[in-house]
């Protein structure tokens, strides 16, 4: 009998990510699929992020006498249930109605941290007021800086403790897959709107009644009128500040008095830099391959870097995580926890807040059963010789 994955659309009947992907392409119209999955040019630095992860074995110990495994993980001094983050991803409300503050709950029910991005489609404010979350705002240097520091008042007064700062995306990488779904700038071509006229769940749970969904953090920073998608992708490109470097962000850790995390870097120098300069966490990351293609893999650099960087702040990863294994994997190597994107963004678009909430079920499982079969009772056992290259 031939072997065949689930080719259902009930979120609860996925066994894994990989299932919950393809309920998802099953679910959403092409175009917001491919706006999810796509990689830069083509898609080298994708396929590496799933590839490199073959590349390392685990060496386990038996007779270790392992017992109920545990993996609360201290995550910026806060108890975290398991070593995970819903990491910041955009314009959520495409992929369901408030995608943000599903992701949001879910995170908050599974007592793990979530990053809300700048370019999402809930209001700061409005996160902030989920019950039990710990929430954690990203945000871009833009042209405009005094619309940075608007925003960084806005997320004191609504009770941010952590900022996200993404350093790698001030030039929009080259996302040819996304653009051959559109005849010109965000106006889908005749193959794709056919195609959203076969997902009428989607249709009616995102367009109607309320239209396409606008941006809620970008405030001052668009003109009357522009906070649509069209309007809004061609002020940001035009407002991302190619010319971020160091001394910027010298200048937020002066004036932000909170948790101050750097996203993107992918060296052990930067990282020992950005460790200089007094940051709270860093996440190593290549941008889930969305920005330069042949780029090297979080994984790679993460020995490095946990050797530059020591214990003066945390160490993050993302790109490419899958399963359980894949994030013990990079906790044995040094990391403190993994980011998630899509993976987490697959179960919102195949069931919801509670789509979300199995996804991470699946993989707290995967990670409970790997550390248990290499012989540890908790995250906090994992050493790299436990992982050979």
């Amino acid at each position: 009998m031939k072997r065949r994955p689930y080719a259902g659309t009930r979120y609860h009947k996925a066994l894994s990510i990989g299932d919950l992907e393809r309920i998802a392409r099953r679910r959403l119209p092409n175009f917001v699929f491919e706006y999810i999955y796509g990689g830069a040019d083509d898609e080298q630095t994708l396929a590496r992020n799933r590839a490199i992860f073959d590349d390392y074995l685990f060496q386990p110990r038996t007779l270790t006498k392992v017992g109920k495994r545990d993996l609360a993980t201290p995550l910026l001094g806060t108890a975290c249930a398991m070593p995970l983050v819903i990491g910041p991803t955009g314009y959520n409300g495409l992929v369901t109605q408030n995608g943000d503050t599903k992701l949001a709950t879910a995170a908050a029910n599974k007592h793990i941290p979530f990053v809300l991005s700048n370019v999402s489609t809930t209001s700061l404010e409005d996160i902030a007021d989920v019950e039990g979350v710990n929430a954690w705002m990203q945000i871009y240097f833009y042209r405009d800086r005094d619309y940075v520091r608007k925003l960084i008042e806005r997320c004191r007064s609504a009770g941010y403790e952590t900022l996200v700062v993404t350093t790698d995306s001030a030039i929009y990488g080259n996302r040819e897959w996304d653009l051959r779904n559109f005849r010109k700038p965000m106006k889908l071509d005749a193959r794709n709107l056919l195609h959203v006229l076969s997902r009428p769940r989607w249709i009616f749970d995102v367009l109607v009644p309320h239209g396409v969904p606008t941006f809620k953090n970008l405030g001052d920073l668009l003109p009357p009128g522009k906070d649509t998608v069209q309007g809004a992708s061609a002020v940001i490109g035009e407002q991302l500040d190619p010319s971020l470097n160091w001394d910027d962000i010298a200048w937020l850790r002066d004036y932000w008095p909170g948790k101050l995390v750097l996203k993107g870097l992918l060296s052990g120098e930067e990282a020992e830099k950005a460790a200089n300069l007094g940051v709270d966490g860093i996440l190593l990351s290549n941008h889930g391959g969305r920005q330069l293609n042949h780029a090297r893999s979080p994984l790679e650099v993460l020995p490095e870097a946990r050797r530059l960087v020591g214990d003066r702040c945390q160490l993050y990863v993302d790109s490419g995580f899958r399963r359980g294994t894949d994030v013990v994997k990079a906790l044995a190597l040094g990391a403190d926890a993994v980011w998630l994107g899509r993976a987490t963004l697959y179960g919102l678009a195949a069931g919801g807040q509670a789509g979300v909430e199995h996804t991470l079920d699946i993989l707290q499982r995967e990670i409970d059963r790997t550390i248990g079969l290499l012989g540890c009772s908790s995250v906090s056992e994992l050493r790299p010789e436990m992982v050979t290259h």
